[in-house]
């Protein structure tokens, strides 16, 4: 009779990768949305004032007390509190499933760290460290540099997670992608079909390009974020079928400090007067529809452009949790950890 051999389990542990994505978060109820605008404006990236030290934790709490009225109005018109998390849960979840299809060698986890409201950072850190992973991929969900976004949201990151055991941990961060292919890509064809989708009129079709606004003077100290959104539009235009009109605007200005021009604002009024009847607006810096997409460009800027004379007035919706934008962060994150 011959004995059954019992070969002994593989005990080898796969290695666990904790992938985190950064985004800027947004209030999640009515009652959130003065103390997201507290911790928005007590960023020193944020608000970078002589004598920051002392002043900016006051006069965000002025700002956010002045302010939150108006915006919660704001949240109310365009049908309820920030979407953001909820896309931001589903992009997670979705690029963990996608990583761990095509990577079987690994075991992959994905987190949610928010700069201004929950998950805060200093939640997020104490679910990577709960889930005890071998190596991190730092992911920010803005394709284009800035102090004021990534930077800032790196800057907490190492702040909460010093002194941590994560703080030894192989850590791959990733840092833009403004002209990454893939990422072009799911612009183009979001693009192409936005256009297929909304735009039956005779009228030629303009395009243009709303990024998120930074002061001027953080571009003049080095900041990438410019050329980032420049290199994007070159390149999304440069996939196009058709070599349409565009034109690039910058949105969302807060304070009395100078920001990048022209404004959204001004350059629909502007377009207006020129005789542009056919417009899509393309939210280039913004993956996941918001407050700046939702309301200030879809109806804000919408009755601007209308009574600037622009009679077919498009946005094009952020790419969100759509199965194209996943695979763009599951490659960028593959390439990176085997680098």
């Amino acid at each position: 009779m011959n004995t059954p051999i019992h070969k002994p389990p593989d005990t080898q542990k796969k290695e666990s990768v904790g992938v985190v994505l950064f985004q800027l978060g947004g209030p999640d109820t009515y009652d959130a949305v003065e103390p997201f605008l507290n911790n928005l404006f007590n960023d020193p990236d944020i608000i970078d004032i002589p004598l920051g030290f002392l002043l900016r934790k006051p006069l965000a709490k002025f700002i956010s007390s002045r302010r939150s009225v108006e915006v919660e109005e704001l949240y109310r018109e365009m049908g309820g509190p920030s979407p953001i998390r909820e896309i931001t849960n589903k992009q997670a979840e979705m690029l963990r499933d996608e990583l761990r299809k095509r990577d079987p060698e690994r075991d992959y986890h994905a987190f949610v760290a928010m700069r201004y409201w929950h998950p805060l950072t200093e939640e997020t850190v104490e679910q990577v460290k709960a889930a005890d992973v071998d190596r991190l991929a730092l992911l920010p969900l803005y394709p284009h540099f800035s102090k004021t976004t990534t930077g800032s949201s790196f800057k907490e990151w190492n702040r909460v997670i010093k002194g941590t055991k994560l703080s030894d941990l192989p850590s791959d961060s990733i840092r833009a992608y403004p002209d990454y292919p893939p990422y072009i890509k799911a612009m183009v064809n979001q693009v192409e079909r936005t256009i297929g989708g909304c735009c039956e009129t005779d009228e030629p079709l303009h395009l243009l390009f709303s990024a998120h606004g930074v002061p001027l003077k953080v571009i003049k100290s080095g900041d990438p974020y410019k050329d980032h959104i420049e290199t994007t539009v070159k390149h999304v235009m440069g996939g196009l079928s058709t070599d349409y009109p565009h034109h690039i605007s910058y949105q969302s200005k807060v304070g009395p400090q100078k920001w990048l021009q022209p404004s959204t604002i001004d350059k629909l009024e502007q377009l207006g007067e020129e005789g542009v009847k056919h417009l899509l607006v393309v939210p280039v810096a913004f993956v996941s529809d918001h407050l700046e997409t939702l309301h200030e460009l879809n109806i804000q800027d919408r009755e601007i452009a209308e009574d600037a004379g622009i009679d077919h007035y498009h946005v094009m919706p952020a790419l969100n949790d759509s199965p194209e934008f996943i695979d763009v962060l599951a490659q960028r994150v593959l390439e990176e950890i085997k680098e």
